[in-house]
């Protein structure tokens, strides 16, 4: 139980509510809530608020957007015959980040879990299957995360997608560039040897 005041007590239980943040760091954030100006603190206040009234997921590829449909979707210049399956709208943020991939995408926001009670009835894999089906896509990238789960989530996908004309592919994997085998895990050498390309 905190010493401090019911209001700073609770901020502080409230922040310590989110992931990564322990106790101590908690505390932290609402001291510096409290150090710094009114307007700004309200600010982040009303940052919280618009994301909450404001933000849905896209109808079309459940990207988070403030419309109907996020500003991928919108946009004429993507190549809509690429689509790029990932797990999470923070995951299509990462590739975007990198600036190589212009087709569109589509977020299953989450990956099949059975441990944690995640099934595939509860993540947009039928959406996916019915965008393909009525699309025009000629890849599917399978970008979920490795691991197991993703792993999984990757092949369940993958034999839905299996009779349609599409070719479905997965993000390499592996050692990258600029590194060295010495202090590869053993588990990027396998990747990077099962997934060898010819030269």
């Amino acid at each position: 139980m905190s010493n401090h005041g019911g209001a700073v007590s609770e901020l502080v239980e409230q922040l310590g509510r989110l992931p990564g943040i322990g106790r101590k760091s908690a505390e932290r954030l609402a001291f510096h809530l409290l150090r710094v100006s009114e307007q700004e603190a309200l600010a982040l206040a009303e940052s919280i608020r618009r994301v909450r009234q404001d933000v849905r997921y896209c109808e079309h590829c459940f990207n988070l957007s403030e419309s109907e449909a996020c500003a991928i979707c919108n946009d004429g210049n993507r190549d809509s015959t690429q689509l790029c399956v990932v797990e999470q709208p923070r995951d299509l943020m990462s590739l975007e980040q990198a600036g190589v991939f212009k087709g569109v995408y589509h977020v299953l926001l989450g990956r099949i879990a059975p441990l944690d009670g995640i099934g595939p009835d509860q993540l947009t894999i039928d959406a996916l299957v019915e965008r393909v089906r009525t699309g025009n896509f000629v890849e599917i990238i399978m970008a979920t995360n490795p691991t197991v789960e993703g792993d999984g989530t990757s092949l369940y996908v993958s034999n839905l997608l299996g009779d349609f004309p599409v070719q479905i592919t997965r993000l390499a994997r592996g050692i990258t560039a600029g590194s060295v085998l010495e202090y590869a895990n053993r588990e990027m050498i396998a990747d990077a040897l099962s997934g060898r390309q010819k030269l």
